[in-house]
């Protein structure tokens, strides 16, 4: 299993907010984590960094996860402690009140991968079928398409865009979407922040990851071009990419 990560923050904003990871647990199995975080003085980096490094500590300590159902139940458990985690320090500590960070975390096998997906970064497939976005961004603006109120085009300018209805860590309680695709030979996951996927279209996406370029390269040029189109937001992306026969034997 070939992975980069890659975090940036951007042209604008004083400092990242967003935290990434790629991690590997007892039996040699893949954890890939992106998180946005926000709210509070300085604290979205709190909540997007203490979402990474538990989940970390955790996966790296794991064993004997060999179905999705497994994974589920991991992902399940883990991220819904973390939520609880993230909620009690933002209570205790007054400068991190109301702090939440946005969270997709996959666990990646030689057979599937299991996505949970909270917020409105974004979670991507990438093979031969296509380029297909696998979550949906917890947004009001994505209600307001999915009940036809607003055009997909108009919400791409909707003064309300940043507004999201479901985080990790700002309420008591969360719920967790999730989903286990199969991944095949040379299929690709896009694990990003919103810092990305405003800045550049799906089209453009698609074309960079079907690029003969390296993963690290790929990864390099997603960054540069969300900069390069005005980079106003963190900008942060893991590539996790399951090998051809030719390099895994």
């Amino acid at each position: 299993m070939k992975s980069v990560c890659l975090s940036d923050r951007g042209k604008v904003r004083p400092h990242n907010e967003d935290s990434c990871g790629v991690f590997k647990n007892n039996d040699g199995l893949t954890l890939a984590v992106v998180a946005d975080g926000m709210g509070g003085h300085r604290a979205g980096d709190v909540a997007s960094s203490m979402a990474t490094s538990l989940l970390k500590e955790r996966w790296e300590q794991s064993s004997d996860i060999e179905t999705p159902e497994h994974a589920e139940k991991w992902l399940q458990t883990n991220i819904s402690r973390l939520n609880s985690e993230l909620y009690k320090h933002s209570q205790e500590n007054s400068e991190c009140l109301g702090m939440g960070t946005t969270i997709d975390a996959v666990i990646c096998s030689n057979t599937f991968a299991t996505i949970a997906h909270i917020g409105d970064s974004r979670c991507y497939l990438s093979n031969t079928n296509g380029f297909n976005q696998l979550t949906n961004d917890h947004t009001l603006v994505n209600e307001l398409v999915r009940s036809g109120q607003i055009s997909k085009e108009d919400a791409e300018h909707h003064p309300r865009k940043n507004v999201i209805l479901r985080a990790l860590g700002t309420e008591q309680t969360v719920e967790i979407d999730m989903k286990t695709i199969i991944f095949e030979e040379e299929d690709m996951l896009l694990l990003c922040s919103d810092g990305l996927t405003n800045k550049i279209p799906e089209l453009e996406l698609k074309s960079i990851l079907h690029t003969n370029e390296e993963l690290e390269q790929k990864a390099q040029l997603l960054v540069q071009m969300a900069n390069d189109n005005g980079g106003e937001d963190n900008i942060t992306l893991v590539i996790v990419q399951y090998p051809s026969m030719s390099e895994s034997g």
